[in-house]
């Protein structure tokens, strides 16, 4: 077990949080379609994700490399708590969970660690990575008028600066002149699936 609760400034915890929600979903929505019920495809939804991802967990205990980390579970734990709440209490998403990413400068620096293509580093460069919680206000209003039904608005979080786990301070490379940061966001936000169509598309 590893204590990495303090590394790329929460990045990957989130991550994990937002990972576990979305997916959950992409689940949930195909056992709906194969027929069950809400209730029922929502556990079977966010079990399975949980599931696969704690599996995955398991798997990093015997690496040398990245050992068990409960603080993954946690967050695994509460993206899908996120998700499984709204649904059995609404039948309904007001809250989403969303993830953008920008190219930075800081992947070409580590490319080891930040990745080297640009598909490993939406993956890997947590300074490009920005993840949301877009809340949709009309589903919480008395008066259904005062917002539009697509209309969300969207929090979001990020880090900067971050060229190492814990410091931009290691063995092979030193960084250090480079600050650390937490960036916070706050933007009017689009919910798609909100907006009456009758195009398939």
């Amino acid at each position: 077990s590893i204590d990495d609760s303090k590394q790329w400034l929460q990045m990957d915890k989130i991550g994990h949080f937002a990972t576990v929600s979305m997916v959950s979903n992409l689940n949930y929505k195909a056992y709906r379609w194969a027929g069950y019920s809400n209730k029922q495809s929502t556990w079977m939804g966010v079990g399975l994700t949980w599931g696969y991802l704690a599996t995955i967990e398991l798997m990093d205990g015997f690496s040398e490399q990245w050992g068990f980390s409960w603080y993954d579970i946690a967050a695994n734990t509460l993206g899908g708590a996120l998700f499984a709440a709204q649904q059995l209490t609404w039948e309904d998403q007001r809250i989403i969970v969303k993830f953008s990413y920008h190219p930075t400068e800081y992947a070409d620096m580590r490319p080891e660690v930040l990745g080297s293509t640009n598909t490993e580093r939406i993956l890997k460069d947590y300074n490009g990575q920005t993840y949301w919680l877009s809340v949709n206000p009309q589903s919480f209003s008395a008066n259904r008028k005062l917002f539009p039904g697509w209309l969300n608005l969207a929090f979001g979080y990020s880090g900067d600066g971050m060229l190492g786990g814990s410091s931009n301070v290691g063995e092979d490379f030193d960084y250090s002149d480079i600050p650390r940061s937490r960036q916070f966001f706050f933007s009017p936000d689009i919910d798609f699936t909100r907006i009456k169509t009758k195009s398939k598309f």
